[in-house]
């Protein structure tokens, strides 16, 4: 995977725009007249809410920091060894036999410790974005409750799985609205996956 593709997979998983791609089609197509609201039937989209949501975008925009400096990381070492290869190349002829094998080998090396580090930093990413989306995730789980008991729901549909529904029955709108006002935005950072974790402390010695 490129460090092009590597950011896009990263970001655009992050954070669905779900709900402007629906806005848009259903601005697009022909207006249509909707039955009356079936009482107690909820819909939502979660996309949607978080896609919309302040705290939603300001996720994206950092997941997307993040990912650009990994970008660059991984760019500045990938040249190193392309530029140290092709210096080894134009070298070969005036080399030793011996040496040259020896510096192919290490570059080699390189490359491998290279391509470790790409996939780790790609594991690193997902890592963080599913983090972050946790956070959102359980920011947003007491507020679908609240809003639940508010619209007096019996039934909670997401909207994403079905074909059409009357807007009259979707919550989505409030609880963007109620996210927003609970929070806008919190601090993180990329996950490092290659740190060993903190060994356990041992328990203390029972006094009798």
């Amino acid at each position: 995977m490129t460090i092009k593709n590597l950011v896009a997979a990263t970001c655009v998983a992050a954070l669905s725009l779900t709900a402007s791609s629906q806005a848009f089609a259903q601005a697009a197509a022909p207006a249509i007249t909707h039955g009356p609201a079936i009482p107690g039937v909820c819909v939502m989209s979660i996309e949607g809410v978080i896609g919309g949501s302040t705290v939603g975008k300001y996720v994206q925009t950092r997941l997307q920091q993040i990912a650009t400096q990994v970008g660059a990381e991984l760019k500045a070492e990938e040249a190193s060894i392309q530029n140290d290869a092709k210096a080894l190349d134009a070298r070969k002829a005036t080399m030793d036999q011996g040496a040259f094998e020896k510096a192919a080998a290490d570059l080699q090396v390189r490359a491998n410790a290279y391509q470790r580090k790409s996939q780790l930093r790609e594991r690193e990413l997902q890592a963080t974005q599913q983090k972050a989306l946790g956070r959102v995730g359980q920011e947003l789980d007491p507020i679908i409750r609240q809003v639940y008991q508010q619209r007096q729901c019996s039934i909670l549909l997401q909207r994403d799985a079905l074909v059409i529904a009357n807007p009259a029955m979707d919550i989505s709108p409030g609880l963007t609205t109620a996210l927003n006002a609970k929070i806008t935005q919190f601090a993180f950072d990329r996950e490092r996956l290659d740190q060993p974790a903190a060994a356990p402390q041992a328990a203390a010695p029972v006094r009798k």
